[in-house]
This record gives structure tokens, sequence and C-alpha cells, in this order.
């Protein structure tokens, strides 16, 4: 079926660009891809899930949101729109939280079977041997669930400021706008690291299973596992806080967060909650002569962002790491019938 419908697609492209002028054959392929997606029944299932964990974060957000407005002490309480992305009362986490948690989930769900369902289903073959290019069939792959992905995160950020404007008729800030513009970019970049990798996943191993359950491995080690291990290795060699300075105290606490980092779970939290709370200044220890010359005030979203750029940078090359090798992968691979 699936074969059949790529083979009646490609006829179509090519009987309308003989007609009128020649489309590039990514643009059909991604067309084919997106409405693959939407209609499975495994993103079906995802969605639900990332909407309903919105709306609940953004319910328990709106309870609390008067309490947070009066708040003198808090640096962001001018900032409703953030907030709403930010304030939970501890029975349910904030909407970036269950992102960090849920994206990696929906990545993988849409890239864990991208090549190997086409192999074993014998679609590939038949794909390759039409007048397109391979590297437009792997770009297709990677972009049609980064366009639906885009487009689910837009929609959801759009109903909160709309939910919002309703029932505060509180004006949004024009820093705000850029902020959660900058929050939705960097959501879209982590699903795309995970997507990535599942990409490369579903070349290297031909059965859809052991990719899936490879990559959602590699996703609970890095989540849950790495900050343990990382703990258990370093704890024991850090001297006792009675008999060193504070400096080399703080130095060492540095190292343990440097370690956490190369978890792009830690990499996504550090990024998203700069961006989401203008009043962190420094994402490691600080020392008490450092929060003493501290002024409580916002940031500039160009501040914030200078110090979240290597979590940006990081979670950026590693998914250009993961796509470079299953492009080199993937153009190098025979595929025979």
């Amino acid at each position: 079926m699936r074969s059949n419908n790529f083979i009646g697609l490609f006829q179509c492209t090519a009987k309308s660009n003989a007609e009128n002028s020649f489309s590039p054959p990514i643009k059909v392929l991604i067309k084919k891809e997106v409405s693959s997606h939407i209609r499975s029944w495994r993103f079906i299932i995802l969605i639900s899930l990332i909407v309903l964990t919105f709306g609940a974060s953004l319910y328990v957000s709106f309870s609390g949101l008067r309490d947070t407005i009066n708040n003198s002490q808090d640096p962001d309480s001018t900032f409703v729109y953030l907030k709403l992305l930010t304030t939970s009362d501890n029975t349910v986490p904030p909407f970036h939280v269950f992102l960090n948690f849920l994206a990696p989930l929906l990545g993988i769900a849409l890239g864990f079977d991208a090549i190997n369902s086409e192999q074993n289903g014998g679609t590939l073959t038949r794909l390759v041997a039409q007048p397109i290019y391979r590297d437009n069939l792997l770009l297709s792959k990677f972009f049609a669930p980064l366009i639906i992905v885009s487009v689910l995160f837009t929609s959801l950020i759009m109903l909160m400021i709309g939910a919002g404007i309703i029932s505060t008729g509180i004006k949004i800030e024009f820093q705000e706008v850029v902020r959660i513009i900058g929050f939705i970019g960097v959501s879209i970049i982590y699903v795309a690291f995970w997507l990535s990798l599942a990409i490369l996943l579903s070349i290297v191993f031909r059965q859809g299973a052991t990719s899936a359950m490879t990559a959602i491995g590699i996703w609970l080690f890095f989540t849950i596992f790495f900050p343990i291990v990382i703990n258990f290795i370093i704890r024991p060699f850090i001297p006792n806080p009675n008999y060193i300075s504070e400096q080399e105290y703080l130095a060492w606490h540095e190292m343990i967060l440097n370690l956490m980092r190369l978890s792009p779970s830690q990499l996504y939290t550090d990024a998203t909650t700069s961006i989401l709370m203008p009043s962190i200044r420094s994402l490691g220890p600080v020392s008490m002569e450092q929060m003493i010359a501290a002024i409580p005030t916002p940031l500039s979203f160009i501040d914030s962002l200078m110090i979240v750029w290597p979590q940006l940078t990081g979670i950026t090359a590693g998914m250009m790491i993961c796509f470079a090798l299953s492009y080199l992968l993937f153009m190098r691979r025979e595929i025979r019938c």
C-alpha cells in the first residue's frame, strides 16, 4: 500500500512537471512525510500527551498568576506570559520541565523507523529507483517532522498568549515575545537532536524495535542515570568543605556541573531556564561576594542569550554530528532488492 502511494505520488508529480514547470522532488517527499506522520496513531498519542501536559501546566499557572503578579520580591513578576511557562504550585511541573521529558520521546517516535521501515517494507528500493537524489530522501525524513513540531509548539504558545490576554487583559511586552520565540527555537533544536539520533539509529539497525529501544535507552541514560553516575564518581573526591576555601569548593561544584552538561537534557534545562527567567544571571555556583554585588534586575534577551550560548552551541553541534553521520552512512549504503 505504501509503495503504491509513493509510486502514484511520483507519477502525478512527473505529469505535473511535464505540463508545467519542474517541482523539486524534496517538496513532494516532505509533503508525503508530513501526511504520513499526522495520520499515524503514535503521533496522535504523543500530541495528546503534550497538549494535556500543556493544559495542566497552564491551568496551574493561571491559578497562581495573581499571587505571582503581586509578588514585589520577584524580579520576573512583570513578565506575566513568561511566568505562565515557569510558574507551578509544586503539584504539576512547569511546561518547560514537562517538555524536557516529552520532547525526546517526540523526536524518537518520529524518527526511529524513518529508514528501516522503508527498507523492510520494500519501498526504499523503489524510492531510490525514482529520479531523486538520496539526500533528498534523507532531508525529507528530517525536515518533515520538524515542520510538524514547529507548528505544534507555535500553536500551543499562541493559545497560551490568547488565553492570557482574554483572562488578564494584560498586554504582552516585546521582550516577552522575543523570549518566547527563543524558547520555541531552543525546543525545536532539542527535538531535532533526538530526531537526528533516531534517524541515525534507523540507518544503523535493520529492525525498528531495535532502533527504538536503543534510542530510548540513550535517552534514559542521559536523563536519569548520567547524573547518578557523575555524582557517584566525583563525590568521593570532593574535599571536606571545612578544610578548603570557598573558591575551591565552588570550583569542585563547577566541575561537576560542567560534566553534567554533557547530557542534552541538562543543556536544554539551562537554556530554557535562562531564556524564560530574565533575572537569572549565572547558571553556575555563585560566591557570597558576587551575590551581594548583584543587582536584582532582569537581563535583556541578548544578555540571557550570551549566558546560554555554550548550551545552544552544544545542542546544535550534537544534532549536526548525528545528522552528518546519518548522511554519511546512508549515502554510502548499498541498497538492494
